[in-house]
C-alpha cells in the first residue's frame, strides 16, 4: 500500500506542479510619474501621469534574447497602470518598461527610474497573482520653482 501511495505521489507530483505554476494570469500594477523636481525619486511636488504607456518585456536569462513583450497599457487618471501577464515567464528576466508619455514637457525617461524587474513566475512560491512594480518616472524639461527648497529640506536629514 505504501508503494503504491509512494508511486502515485511521484507520478503525480510533476503533472500538478505544472498546472499549479501556469495557474492564473499575473496582474503586474504600478505608477508612472513626472519628476517635477528632477531629482531621481518621488518627492511632495511629483505629479502622476494619465496616459502614459507602458509594457512588459522579458529576456532569457544567458542569452538576453527578448522572449517576451506585452501589448502594454495606458495609466489611468491616477497614473496608475495594470498589465495582465498570461502564463510564467520562469527563469526569465522580466521589467515594465516606460514606452511613452503623453506630456510636451515630460516626456525625457529618467535613465535611474525607467523600467522596474517584477517576477513573473510561480517556481519562487509567489501565491499572488497580483504583483506591484516600482514606480517608474520622466523628467520635467524645467524643474518646477520651489524644487530647490524642497531639496534642501530632504538632504538636511542626510
Amino acid at each position: 500500500m505504501a508503494r503504491s501511495l509512494l508511486l502515485f505521489v511521484l507520478c503525480a507530483l510533476p503533472v500538478l506542479s505544472s498546472a499549479w505554476r501556469k495557474g492564473n494570469p499575473f496582474l503586474i500594477k504600478g505608477r508612472v510619474y513626472c519628476d517635477t523636481c528632477r531629482c531621481g525619486f518621488e518627492t511632495r511636488k511629483t505629479t502622476y501621469i494619465p496616459g502614459a504607456r507602458v509594457r512588459i518585456e522579458c529576456r532569457d536569462r544567458t542569452s538576453a534574447e527578448l522572449k517576451y513583450r506585452s501589448a502594454g497599457n495606458v495609466t489611468d487618471g491616477s497614473g496608475t497602470y495594470h498589465i495582465v501577464v498570461e502564463g510564467d515567464q520562469e527563469d526569465r528576466i522580466c521589467h515594465t518598461v516606460l514606452v511613452s508619455s503623453p506630456l510636451h514637457d515630460c516626456k525625457v525617461a529618467d535613465p535611474g527610474r525607467n523600467r522596474a524587474q517584477v517576477i513573473l513566475t510561480r517556481s519562487n512560491g509567489a501565491v499572488s497573482d497580483l504583483h506591484f512594480a516600482n514606480a517608474m518616472g520622466f523628467f520635467k524639461d524645467k524643474a518646477l520653482p520651489g524644487c530647490d527648497k524642497l531639496l534642501k529640506e530632504l538632504l538636511q536629514d542626510v
